[in-house]
């Protein structure tokens, strides 16, 4: 529900801007705040938001399953490509606002309150030896909320923060404690400000495959369009193969079927291209052996600055995980970063004894540069 909601509203404030949704008339009525449906399908495609109509109504459809907009007069309960007036239930104030929609909307509106003033509440800090960036500490965080009115006493605001961390809007640096007030650390497990694509609201069926460590993994890569483009894969072998490919997707999306941090299978009519279903690594190896003293494997860490599609790498397997494939045009790749090398280390957290999908999901509620140590087999 959360990510329906950001997108929702970035696609509200963008049309806005556009002038697509302003006040219209019919029949001598005039109708505040509306689009054309047949109109919005047009922009959604015309800004590459979609590849063609049928894929523009799904996503419509998505957003008026999900009550963020609705037809004018309630006559008509799908969306339809016609010349029909919808509306953003936020213009009309008919939003249905329940108790997760109305912690998640009262988040955001922190978040971007604190990223528009100027303070010292998002700061690197350390916790336990390990350093975070973008923390706040509870306390702080407290006192802000009081002095900008925000709540009335520091027992609510205190509450207020467990329920954003219950709803997954903040966390307990290394997801150990609940919010308390104290000088525990805590970051947003979301960036508000990340550019959605609408697609990524239909991906979310994606849950629903069954997670295993054979499944296979889609590459994808940015292309110039928003259609096909080309993807090398780079075996431990050399050997190059080029497969088709869709867009190179940001990390944050909700398919974790393959361990690839990038958005889920497009939905056209053509399969998703598969590619790299099996492990790169010759053989498994064991926490204890790659930390056998004068052993064969050397450490070497990379700090990645995500972009904005991505970090471009592929993480697979468990105890310890290892990297699959590395986008070739990514900030991965750039940073040094190369197949078979096993991960050691997230953001100064020791991952050996962890699964390629809980590495995953420390990066992806961290901050966007991440700092990655890894292993790999020396050369003599």
């Amino acid at each position: 529900m959360a990510e329906v909601l950001v997108t929702g509203e970035q696609l509200r404030l963008r049309l806005h801007e556009a002038k697509v949704i302003k006040d219209r008339r019919h029949h001598l009525r005039t109708y505040p705040n509306c689009f054309v449906a047949k109109e919005i399908v047009d922009w959604l495609i015309e800004h590459k938001e979609a590849s063609d109509r049928d894929t523009a109504n799904k996503i419509m459809q998505k957003l008026l399953d999900q009550s963020i907009i609705h037809h004018v007069c309630d006559e008509h309960k799908e969306f339809k490509d016609l010349k029909l007036f919808y509306r953003f239930r936020k213009d009309d104030g008919t939003f249905p606002l329940d108790s997760e929609a109305k912690v998640f909307m009262r988040g955001q509106r922190i978040y971007e309150k604190l990223m528009n003033t100027e303070n010292t509440l998002l700061q690197t800090r350390e916790e336990e030896g390990v350093t975070y960036e973008r923390t706040l500490v509870a306390s702080e965080f407290i006192d802000w909320l009081l002095q900008e009115g925000e709540m009335p006493s520091r027992e609510e605001a205190e509450q207020l923060g467990r329920r954003l961390l219950e709803h997954g809007i903040i966390q307990h640096v290394s997801n150990k404690h609940h919010f308390v007030d104290g000088r525990l650390l805590y970051q947003f497990r979301m960036n508000f400000r990340r550019r959605r694509r609408l697609l990524e609201l239909l991906n979310e069926r994606c849950r629903s495959i069954p997670e295993n460590h054979d499944s296979p993994f889609c590459l994808r890569k940015q292309g110039s369009e928003g259609g096909n483009t080309s993807f090398l894969s780079v075996s431990p072998t050399k050997e190059i193969r080029v497969v088709s490919a869709v867009r190179r997707s940001s990390m944050s999306s909700s398919c974790g079927s393959s361990g690839y941090y990038s958005s889920s299978p497009t939905l056209s009519s053509s399969p998703p291209v598969l590619c790299n279903p099996k492990s790169v690594l010759k053989r498994q190896v064991s926490p204890e052996e790659l930390q056998t003293p004068g052993g064969h494997y050397i450490k070497k860490t990379f700090t990645i600055v995500g972009d904005a599609v991505g970090w471009g790498f592929v993480v697979r397997g468990s105890k310890p995980c290892h990297i699959q494939a590395v986008d070739p045009g990514g900030p991965a790749a750039a940073a040094g970063m190369k197949v078979c090398q096993f991960v050691v280390a997230v953001n100064g957290m020791n991952v050996l004894n962890l699964d390629y999908r809980t590495v995953s999901n420390l990066i992806l509620t961290g901050p966007r540069t991440v700092v990655m140590e890894v292993m790999e087999e020396a050369e003599y």
